[in-house]
């Protein structure tokens, strides 16, 4: 069997657009490439430039770079067998090499949020806060998807690097293939070149590539039948086509360097011009963005490290015999942060959000708001969190807050009955660091929008009940909480009734809008405070009420949570880790006996290296391997696959019940996933619940990433 190493990396441009491929360089998935470009930030994702197929022509010998899978069964060319080094910081590197040559290969995605400088601070069009803080575009700045490559040569001749562009024209969740409706122009300029596809008619997303040195050679002609092996393993379409418009051609001496740029959109005639100096500006450029926002210039780098106690060896991560070496200069915690801006992303009207994974997620608001915490509020980027809980509220409808959003021409999707009380306790988590009482007044008439809905009742039949305090909700053929995977239109854990982390964050929400109405009746630039007095007395009535009622999920024969009150009054008694979310949030309505009870069950039976599993794997539908085709995978994606969010609310009222008792949790295993497994310097979304608990689901996922940042130093 061949040993090739498709552990992968990603790039993003906190637009959408993104880059990513394989350690080895051969693409295994549909959503490998080079440029993704975000056309509707950040959707409308389509990939316009696959990669570059390099070739090395020496005075004896031509040398084939590229590593390819074939439908036929056959890698060709094998030029993973000449590569020698890769590393991923501060930008992913490939070095291929024998005795007498070297060819170094690097890639970088800017974050271009415009051009020119304002108030003062940072370049790119944003405003860098120094204290932290988020940092935005202006209203008039540009958003510009680009990526850059640099080719530099070492050996003892002069060598002919030739370099064979293959593109594409098509949405990123679909192959290519060549069809006569599919064409592609090309219009050929000093030193650059545009392409354009079409395709029945209709024109593509124009974009340029452009070079420092080389001749251009137009030949236009197809490549059929790549494999995509990753496709075959997820039961979906596994063949590609991808279309060459010609090659360059670049004469090298030993230590010279030749930098290209693809960037989407006509060529502007005012650009600056490209030099093998812009590659290394923009990776400093970056640098800097980074360090500014998350200070890593305040204390140095080393301080940003794990303490002594937790410090681990990377090094061990690494056998001998494989060339990812990390560098002690990205220690862990450094490294974490970098991972989690790659979520942070601007709608095209300038608006924040999180794009929820990589490759195939959009932004989600319920896990925006999971993730909010750990990417917003420990860093203290506060604007960004401000930004977002508006931008958020903003979207409230019948007391709902959407979970999906598909794009800005389309509907956002209200299909989720917590994601409404996760805004108010992630804007709870917010007020409690900022204490930022204005934005609380102008937020407010969302949380009593929230409340007013629940009470009195919304979509989905979502209610609160009368004689109990208690949420609950019952629509068919919808699944409204987290476990929200359907197949044949039939919810997998339909969770209908009164599911427990909801009520766990009703009761949270009510305790706190009972202190905010208490808080608004203080201030002096609130009028009629007689109002908020009454309504802060009314809440934490209802909290109190709800407090007693969450007691009917109290399962004495287990030591644990009924996962929900279904609408006949049955209990169901999986064991799940829902009820260490209702553990974990600001406000928790059950006793220590009881949580520890719950906490030592969760242990036994849910919490793995890398998380917590959805079902014990006693129970008779647990699956412990998320593979096959779709309905497979959605079958088993919450009956015993492992969430590593989930992590973080174990960590959390683990805490809270056994205070500083020792955590029955290591994270070595976990960071080894994340700096040499999986997506290199990312966390997975999910994993199997058995052993050896092998990473699936999206290759790099914002609140897995959000709740290790948020737990790791403390």
């Amino acid at each position: 069997m061949v040993d090739l190493d498709t552990r992968e990396w990603l790039l993003t441009n906190g637009l959408g657009s993104f880059a990513s491929g394989t350690v080895s360089d051969v693409r295994t998935r549909t959503y490998h490439g080079w440029l993704f470009a975000a056309t509707n930030s950040p959707s409308g994702r389509t990939l316009l430039f696959s990669h570059l197929e390099a070739s090395l022509e020496l005075p004896k010998q031509v040398i084939a770079l590229g590593t390819n899978f074939w439908g036929s069964g056959q890698i060709d060319p094998t030029g993973y067998e000449l590569l020698r080094h890769f590393e991923i910081n501060p930008a992913p590197k490939w070095v291929w090499g024998q005795d007498d040559w070297q060819l170094t290969r690097q890639l970088v995605m800017p974050h271009d949020w415009g051009e020119g400088e304002e108030e003062g601070q940072g370049g790119q069009g944003r405003r860098i806060n120094t204290n932290a803080q988020c940092s935005m575009p202006n209203a008039q700045s540009q958003l510009c998807h680009r990526l850059l490559i640099q080719y530099r040569y070492e050996g003892r001749d002069e060598a002919i690097l030739r370099l064979r562009v293959l593109i594409s024209d098509r949405d990123f969740h679909n192959q290519q293939k060549a069809t006569p409706q599919l064409q592609f122009s090309q219009l050929l300029g000093q030193r650059q070149v545009c392409f354009q596809g079409i395709n029945s008619g209709e024109f593509g997303t124009p974009w340029h590539l452009r070079w420092t040195q080389g001749s251009y050679q137009p030949d236009g002609f197809w490549y059929w039948n790549y494999h995509l092996p990753e496709e075959t393993r997820r039961g979906l379409s596994d063949r590609e086509d991808l279309y060459s418009p010609g090659y360059l051609t670049v004469t090298l001496v030993p230590g010279e360097v030749v930098t290209l740029e693809a960037k989407v959109g006509f060529p502007d005639l005012l650009q600056s011009s490209l030099t093998d100096d812009c590659f290394g500006e923009v990776v400093e450029a970056e640098q800097e963005r980074l360090s500014l926002i998350f200070r890593w210039n305040e204390k140095g780098t080393g301080d940003w490290g794990l303490g002594t106690k937790d410090l681990v060896n990377l090094k061990n991560y690494f056998p001998s015999n494989q060339y990812p070496v990390p560098s002690t200069q990205y220690p862990i915690w450094q490294q974490l942060l970098k991972a989690s801006d790659q979520f942070v992303v601007l709608r095209s009207n300038r608006e924040p959000t999180f794009i929820a994974g990589y490759h195939w997620f959009n932004d989600r608001g319920r896990d925006t708001l999971i993730a909010l915490p750990g990417i917003a509020l420990l860093t203290e980027r506060f604007d960004l969190a401000k930004a977002l809980i508006q931008s958020l509220g903003r979207y409230c409808r019948h007391g709902l807050i959407p979970n999906m959003f598909p794009s800005l021409e389309s509907e956002p999707v209200y299909n989720s009955i917590d994601t409404a009380l996760w805004w108010i306790e992630s804007l709870g988590l917010y007020l409690e660091l900022t204490q930022d009482w204005l934005f609380l007044a102008e937020q407010y008439s969302v949380v009593q929008q929230i409340y007013k809905a629940f009470i009195g009742g919304t979509r989905y039949n979502i209610q609160v009940d009368s004689t109990d305090g208690l949420v609950g909700w019952d629509a068919r053929g919808v699944a409204l909480t987290w476990m929200d995977a359907i197949v044949d239109t039939q919810p997998v854990t339909p969770r209908c009734g009164k599911p427990v982390e909801v009520n766990a964050l009703w009761y949270s929400a009510l305790c706190w809008a009972s202190r905010w109405a208490e808080i608004l009746s203080e201030q002096e630039f609130v009028v009629e405070t007689s109002r908020f007095a009454k309504q802060a007395r009314r809440y934490s009535q209802q909290a109190q009420q709800v407090k007693e009622s969450l007691q009917q999920f109290w399962n004495s024969q287990l030591g644990y949570l009924y996962d929900t009150i279904e609408p006949d009054d049955r209990r169901n008694s999986q064991i799940r880790p829902n009820a260490v979310i209702a553990l974990s949030l600001a406000h928790c309505a059950f006793s220590i006996q009881q949580g520890r009870q719950i906490l030592q069950v969760a242990t036994e039976c849910l919490l793995t290296p890398y998380g917590l599993r959805t079902l014990d794997p006693g129970d008779r539908e647990f699956v412990g391997k998320y593979t096959g085709h779709l309905q497979q995978r959605d079958r088993s994606y919450h009956q015993g696959t492992v969430w590593c969010w989930l992590i973080g609310p174990f960590i959390r009222a683990w805490k809270r019940f056994y205070g500083t008792e020792p955590l029955p949790f290591e994270w070595e295993p976990l960071l080894e996933h994340f700096v040499a497994d999986g997506c290199l310097g990312s966390i997975s979304e999910i994993f199997d619940g058995d052993e050896p608990h092998t990473p699936r689901g999206a290759i790099a996922q914002a609140w897995s990433v959000a709740e290790v940042l948020r737990h790791l130093r403390n």
